[in-house]
């Protein structure tokens, strides 16, 4: 078209100025977008002057006047068409308002593509960089070594003389098919990795459903080749490469001999060979389906799934042995519902297979087995190292144990097993017999020796210096009087009490709870609480009560302070909360708690440090490759009870060793406090006493290790003896171990206890009779000479030993020693709650309630 044709129609009076004038002005820099701005004003004197320029200008600002009216027009820069000169167009110029954030198809799918190639670069990267595992290097562990508290030498443990790796040809196709049913179903399928298997995992623990592994057999593989198995970043990308790389590369048998052969499977045994021997005596070719079962069901975690037990209160025997064989049946199961095992063949697998004994004895004899154990799991849980962690070694662990305690400890015990048990002239009585001890520094709360059993040489490995589920009887009396003095009882009005309190002690007394109210038994009839001995005590001071151990006055003074005081403090010296009975009845106050001789022995130290309480520790310092590791210092010290209510408990204790049931501890010949425990049917015996430098428990009981239940068996007839108590075997032990271990110690005193708390007796108790008024008409001199009151006398229930009695004692009162749990139900009898303890007169440190003197109330007066 010709360029006269374009020509945009002129106005009247027009020509080519008046074209020009008709074209707005440009827009000032700065001025809104869209908008018609001139450039001056009107009045001025350029006002109405026209521009200079072409026909072509004329038509150039005619179109950008066209173009600017709008918003986003040209000057804006930003308006839609608008040239973009930039590399990205982010946010878009050629969109408005919150369209311009918005980006297009070709930079979401551009950057899409850039992120998987960084990711697939990185990953190659990655992958070229790392090694594959190598069975053979993951299979070499290192030795821990155990130091004696003198740093000499105790023993050297692990290692790799159990471990061997084996072919695949040497790996039944029974074990192989019962991993991968158990642990990896998409194992010959999968790239090493299983992305729906983490994200099932992630989902079920996310939404409170069971958890589990979202690692397949190659993961787990590599993993076990890094031996310390940090929970890092960069140890878990590695691991995710080279399980990647194997799962690309390695054949699949190679990739599950090397997991099989590396795993940890309990009894110190890595690898499926060393498993074989340490679980049945038995190479690995040779493995039945039953027992491949039973090894892939170990794997889901030895701790807790291997029969022999583990390390915590829910790696028990019992437990484990529960959980292994519910797991082996669900692997046999699994088998079958993968199509890995036929279910005719799955029916003649009915019976849990029979195991060897461990191995582990290996050079454990004697008493090290029991240290060793003791001092691992206190590395293991002080530094959350785990069982499998432990079991490949490199650790120097120096222990608190002092060997020539140690040694003296094991002679005293074996001295008297010697002299008194009898299996083969007494199988009736004698059989199954367990002996346990504890010794603990008082100034440290550090173990310095133990004794656990016979030995993991003579195939014992149970400790039993950590029983579990043995009652301590009459040992845990001093908890009740401990808690009367420091929170006082519902007679006191909040105040602690005195030892001279007076408490109903006969025989079958009926116990009121809190309310002044019968218990009721199980008939619904009121309880009445038994005596080991029928003996009519009376009204007898709580000081005489717990030097005969009578039960009754402790069945009511529990009621009296309350079960919750008891129990706080019980558990401010160290007794673990779960062997506490939870049970809010009369035989509590009698020992139906179960706490092991370690926690008994550290227990009683804190008596005899005047109430501070220190945790009981079997380490002082570890080394792994060269490095000191921290968190083995000696557990700081805690104030358990005021001082006053601490050394007033030893002086009663003093006085059970002086005149009462522990008097076969008076051999000692140095300063000693204690107390005998006997459970009903003298299914335990106890003696635990202490000195101001040792605390040490002595524990027998009765159980056959092999059985299932390990129930209780009576001990009456031990030794010929018709009912043992812990004032008889326990009190021999413990008077020899402590003379050996003191021997050449300095003699000291325990801190003198000075009068404490107020005589507040048990409801019924008789008034004392006041004494003769002096008429103000006698001169002293007058009076006759006076005397002073004779010393009571103690009702015995003795008789004289005869020839048979090996350690008969005609001064202990056999007929009042320790209570058993008594008969009848009388769980859930809950008090209200005591008086609010008043604060301590005295000012010393220690729990609010302490109470360190106080004024006598009526009814003082001493038998």
């Amino acid at each position: 078209m010709s360029e006269h044709r374009r020509k945009p129609p002129q106005p009247q009076g027009g020509g080519r100025a008046s074209a020009r004038r008709a074209a707005p002005p440009r827009p000032v820099r700065g001025a809104p977008a869209g908008r018609d701005v001139p450039t001056a004003s009107h009045s001025g004197p350029y006002a109405q002057q026209p521009a200079q320029g072409s026909r072509a200008d004329a038509r150039r600002a005619a179109q950008r006047g066209s173009s600017g009216r709008g918003r986003g027009g040209a000057g804006s820069g930003r308006g839609a068409g608008g040239p973009d000169k930039r590399l990205i167009n982010y946010p878009r110029s050629d969109r408005d308002g919150w369209k311009r954030f918005v980006p297009s198809w070709k930079l979401v799918s551009g950057t899409a593509l850039g992120f998987f190639a960084v990711i697939i670069a990185g990953t190659g990267i990655g992958i070229a960089m790392v090694s594959t595992p190598d069975p053979n290097k993951a299979a070499q562990a290192q030795n821990n070594v155990f130091y004696w508290a003198d740093g000499s030498q105790m023993v050297a443990t692990g290692g790799s003389m159990n471990r061997q790796i084996v072919p695949i040809s040497s790996i039944p196709r029974s074990m192989r098919d019962a991993v991968i049913a158990a642990e990896n179903e998409s194992f010959e399928t999968d790239k090493g990795v299983d992305p729906m298997g983490i994200a099932r995992a992630v989902w079920n623990m996310g939404t409170g459903g069971s958890t589990q592994g979202g690692s397949t057999i190659t993961q787990q593989y590599v993993k076990n080749t890094y031996l310390d198995s940090d929970q890092t970043l960069k140890r878990k990308v590695t691991e995710l490469f080279i399980a990647i790389r194997l799962g690309v590369k390695e054949e699949k048998d190679t990739v599950l001999a090397g997991y099989l052969n590396t795993a940890y499977y309990g009894r110190d045994a890595y690898g499926i060979q060393a498993a074989a021997r340490a679980y049945f005596g038995k190479d690995s070719q040779d493995l039945n389906p039953s027992e491949c079962a039973f090894l892939a069901a170990v794997l889901k975690g030895p701790n807790l799934y291997n029969p022999d037990g583990g390390i915590g209160a829910a790696a028990t025997p019992v437990l484990n042995e529960d959980r292994a064989r519910k797991r082996w049946a669900w692997v046999l199961d699994r088998e079958v519902e993968v199509g890995r095992m036929d279910p005719a063949e799955r029916a003649k697998y009915t019976e849990f297979p029979a195991r060897v004994e461990s191995e582990q004895a290996r050079g454990m004899t004697g008493q090290i087995g029991y240290l060793v154990d003791t001092a691992k799991a206190y590395v293991m849980k002080t530094k959350g190292i785990t069982a499998e962690q432990m079991a490949m070694g490199g650790y120097r662990i120096k222990t608190t144990f002092d060997k020539s305690k140690v040694d003296a400890m094991t002679k005293a015990v074996e001295d008297i097993r010697a002299g008194l048990i009898d299996e083969k002239k007494r199988p009736d009585t004698d059989t199954f017999v367990q002996f346990g001890a504890a010794s603990v520094d008082v100034k440290t709360g550090g173990l310095v020796a133990l004794y656990g059993g016979p030995g993991w040489d003579k195939k014992y490995f149970s400790n039993n210096a950590n029983t579990s589920g043995v009652p301590v009887g009459s040992t845990w009396k001093p908890y009740v009087l401990a808690a009367a003095m420091e929170y006082g009882t519902q007679n006191s009005n909040g105040k602690g009490i005195s030892v001279d309190s007076k408490y109903q002690a006969n025989d079958l007394t009926v116990i009121n709870n809190r309310e002044g109210k019968p218990l009721r038994d199980s008939s619904g009839n009121p309880f009445r609480q038994k005596n080991e001995s029928p003996t009519a005590f009376g009204y007898v001071t709580l000081n005489e009560a717990m030097e005969k151990s009578i039960n009754v006055p402790f069945a009511q003074l529990v009621f009296d302070v309350g079960h919750d005081k008891v129990k706080n403090v019980a558990k401010s010296t160290g007794i673990l909360e779960e062997s506490i009975n939870p049970n809010n009845d009369a035989s509590f106050a009698l020992g139906t708690s179960t706490p092991s001789a370690i926690r008994m022995a550290d227990s009683y130290a804190t008596f005899a440090a005047s109430g501070m309480h220190r945790e009981p520790y079997s380490v002082t310092a570890v080394e792994k490759n060269g490095e000191k590791l921290s968190g083995f210092e000696a557990p700081k010290d805690q104030r358990a009870m005021d001082n006053a209510v601490a050394d007033n408990v030893t002086k009663v204790l003093e006085n059970v060793v002086e005149n009462g049931t522990g008097k076969k501890a008076k051999k000692l010949g140095r300063p000693a406090a204690g107390k005998t425990g006997t459970t009903d049917e003298n299914k335990s015996a106890w003696f635990v006493g202490y000195t101001p430098e040792l605390s040490t428990s002595v524990v027998l009981f009765r159980t056959d290790p092999n059985s299932a239940e390990k129930k209780l068996i009576s001990m009456k007839g031990v030794g010929d003896i018709p009912s043992l108590h812990g004032g008889d075997i326990p009190a021999e032990i413990w008077t020899e171990y402590m003379g050996e271990a003191l021997k050449g110690a300095p003699v000291k005193d325990f801190p003198e206890a000075e009068d404490l708390g107020v005589t507040a007796d048990s409801a019924g108790a008789p008034s004392p009779t006041p004494a003769a008024p002096v008429t103000p008409s006698q001169s002293p001199s007058s009076l006759p000479p006076s005397s002073p009151p004779p010393s009571p006398t103690p009702s015995k229930g003795g008789r004289p030993c005869k020839p048979w009695e090996l350690y008969c004692d005609p001064d202990t009162t056999r007929g009042t020693t320790d209570g058993g749990t008594n008969s009848g139900n009388t769980s859930g009898i809950i008090g209200g709650p005591s008086g609010s303890p008043s604060p301590s007169p005295s000012g010393r440190p220690g729990r609010p309630g302490g109470l360190t003197g106080g004024s006598t109330t009526t009814g003082s007066t001493q038998d």
